[in-house]
């Protein structure tokens, strides 16, 4: 179910004063989060970011295409070992 048009996207406040600090000062380190919810708008193009995967973090590059997406999207949290089978 997505959010009411109403309300608009989901955006973490704190991440988003991050990020405009980082405009204002030019720096390109990246942020680690923990807010996999948070919703990717169009100020987060060109930063990186650390997402928690429950585990450890990701590094990731954040690119037009990724706009209106969720963080979480791109750290994903289960680790896909193939099915059960011989192994020869």
């Amino acid at each position: 179910m997505s959010r009411s048009l109403k309300k608009g996207p989901y955006v973490d406040e704190k991440l988003f004063r991050k990020i405009m600090k980082q405009k204002d000062t030019g720096a390109r380190d990246p942020l680690q989060t923990w807010a996999r919810s948070c919703t990717v708008v169009p100020e987060f193009v060109g930063h990186t970011f650390n997402i928690h995967n429950g585990k450890n973090f990701q590094r990731q590059y954040i690119t037009e295409d990724m706009v209106g997406h969720k963080l979480g999207e791109f750290a994903p949290t289960r680790t896909y070992r193939g099915h059960g089978g011989s192994k020869k």
